[in-house]
């Protein structure tokens, strides 16, 4: 964050902004799911002139926790974190990545001692390396039966990799069930589907925001998205600000959402 923004964030008027923003939102009006990229991490770390990436991860992270957060405070009741994609797996050079690794394990033990909130990890965790792993799974187990906001971590995470496991998911139950092929692609259905995402039985997210700027998905939430509201900060990630979301729920809330008309 830069000396202007956090002179602005300390600011009385800035404090009695963010009040009035809070008021102004009708409980009807926020969404119950929001997913989240925060991008620009890397460009933040650039910029300020660290000679690493692990400088702006560590500052999105903690980000992360803050946006989270806010979310609580306004009542959204599941929150989905793109962390870490397949493509980032594959195309990152390994020392980023093991930054990497150290600081979603860190973020997602902190999460699970965070208030109340249930952290579920979404992504293909085989492909992650087991000290990660264990430490995701740990966080899982820990915090199963959480009553509060429901917190998914997409780690190892690519939504057309979702859809190829959801209907893999779907073929081996067909399969134990002794139906054919036939039977199956007759009664195939997108709610099926759906059920068989990592995200089964959860609300699709109603408002999908990332920073920085960027205006695409990079595979995120691809099925689930389908009739999501999208919102794009300019800010980089870690200079996310709680105006920023407040902002975005009350754009979401004034828009006619049509489901596909």
């Amino acid at each position: 964050m830069n000396t202007r923004q956090a002179n602005e964030g300390r600011g009385p008027l800035y404090r009695l902004y963010i009040n009035r923003l809070r008021r102004g939102l009708s409980p009807d009006g926020v969404p119950r799911h929001v997913a989240m990229m925060i991008d620009g991490n890397r460009r933040w770390a650039r910029q300020l002139g660290y000679e690493t990436a692990a400088h702006g991860h560590r500052a999105g992270a903690a980000k992360m926790r803050e946006f989270l957060g806010w979310c609580d405070d306004v009542g959204v009741q599941v929150v989905s974190l793109y962390l870490l994609s397949n493509d980032n797996l594959r195309k990152r050079d390994s020392a980023e990545i093991s930054d990497l690794i150290e600081i979603i394990a860190e973020l997602a033990d902190g999460l699970s001692r965070e208030r109340d909130w249930r952290v579920q990890i979404v992504g293909r965790t085989a492909l992650l390396p087991p000290e990660l792993a264990l430490v995701l799974a740990e966080v899982q187990e820990r915090t199963r039966s959480n009553p509060g906001m429901h917190v998914n971590l997409a780690v190892g995470y690519g939504g057309r990799n979702e859809i190829v496991d959801a209907v893999r998911s779907i073929m081996a139950d067909h399969d134990r069930s002794g139906g054919s092929l036939e039977e199956l692609a007759e009664s195939l259905t997108p709610e099926q589907i759906g059920e068989h995402l990592y995200t089964g039985g959860q609300p699709d997210p109603d408002l999908v925001i990332r920073t920085s700027g960027e205006q695409r998905l990079s595979d995120f939430l691809l099925w689930q998205s389908a009739h999501s509201e999208f919102y794009f900060v300019e800010a980089l990630g870690p200079d996310l600000r709680e105006v920023d979301l407040l902002r975005a729920i009350r754009d979401y809330a004034s828009r006619d959402r049509r489901f596909g008309g």
